[in-house]
């Protein structure tokens, strides 16, 4: 055989070869591919009735998704026991990306502290997924009480001990653990009234028969533009954009004061990475459209975002932080 011929049967050879190595990969990515997340409808469970501003950001949520992925999501209200009957479901639910779990501060940073049984844990039964909003707790009196600024708040109520009362919409909520944080930072006596709910507070607080309470904006910031309660102070690191006059309580000198109510997305514990991430990117890019980040704001949140991981954090340590708030106020619930 001629050298010619040796070196064309060589590169014969080493070209059959390439073609051989070639032929999986080839018929691998001929074969179906896995459909793309989701696929499917996506059920988003939430622990409060229909109606209320919860209720109406998961709506308003759904649709956005539902916009951005071609795919429905819908809202399944299942209210009652703060929030354990939505978390229960959830946690129980295929851990597949198609049942999340939209819950806020109650049910997964103060309910642990809260109750001595607990059927579900929210650091290790669930993925955090994004935070949606957030927004601080308001302090407003009755307009009759002749109090301006916390220092006179404070002064009223220590010339008044045990006269004064305040509503919260039950033992354990965020309103109720705050404004115990108050009282033992200011060293205050005033009787903690509880009701079924924010409506029921403001309409006691509106007619005078409580005299202060905390509550969020979606709620309250209405009833203040209205005159019909008067603002006292804010319960943020910072001034609210929504009330910037209004100096927060840590600037009317309770120390390093905040109570911030906020809302984010879960999914069951062993969902996959790849949903994760993806539900991750989704929301993150729903918040930054104008018109949904202004959806967010009219019923009292100011929109949040961010990563997976900075969302766990973030969770910890309020867990950590209303533990304390739990252990000060004794609420406990069997």
């Amino acid at each position: 055989m001629t050298r010619q011929s040796t070196r064309s049967l060589a590169a014969g050879v080493a070209m059959l070869a390439a073609l051989c190595s070639a032929a999986p990969a080839h018929a691998q990515s001929a074969s179906p591919a896995s459909p793309a997340y989701p696929a499917k409808a996506v059920r988003i469970i939430i622990g409060t009735p229909p109606g209320d501003s919860a209720d109406a950001s998961a709506r308003s949520l759904a649709a956005q998704l539902a916009r951005e992925t071609g795919q429905p999501f819908f809202v399944d209200n299942k209210p009652g026991a703060h929030g354990i009957i939505a978390s229960e479901a959830a946690k129980n639910a295929a851990p597949d990306g198609y049942t999340l779990l939209l819950s806020t501060g109650g049910p997964m940073a103060i309910n642990p502290s809260l109750y001595k049984k607990l059927p579900y844990d929210p650091l290790k039964s669930f993925e955090p997924v994004v935070p949606l909003s957030t927004g601080p707790l308001y302090l407003v009196v009755n307009n009759d009480l002749p109090v301006k600024n916390l220092k006179d708040l404070v002064a009223y109520a220590k010339a008044h001990p045990g006269k004064m009362s305040y509503g919260s919409g039950g033992s354990g909520t965020t309103q109720h653990l705050a404004m115990e944080t108050l009282k033992k930072s200011m060293g205050l006596d005033i009787l903690h009234v509880p009701y079924k709910g924010s409506p029921a507070v403001l309409q006691d607080l509106i007619g005078g028969q409580i005299q202060l309470a905390f509550d969020a904006g979606a709620s309250i910031l209405p009833q203040i533009r209205n005159g019909k309660v008067r603002l006292i102070g804010v319960a943020s690191d910072a001034r609210s954009p929504l009330t910037p006059d209004m100096p927060t309580l840590t600037e009317q000198g309770v120390p390093a004061f905040r109570a911030v109510v906020w809302s984010g997305l879960f999914v069951p514990a062993g969902t996959p990475s790849t949903a994760v991430a993806k539900l991750n990117t989704l929301v993150n890019q729903a918040l930054r459209d104008p018109a949904f980040a202004a959806q967010m704001r009219a019923q009292g949140g100011e929109p949040a975002g961010g990563g997976s991981a900075e969302f766990r954090s973030f969770l910890q340590a309020e867990i950590s932080r209303w533990a304390k708030a739990v252990a000060d106020s004794g609420a406990t619930i069997d």
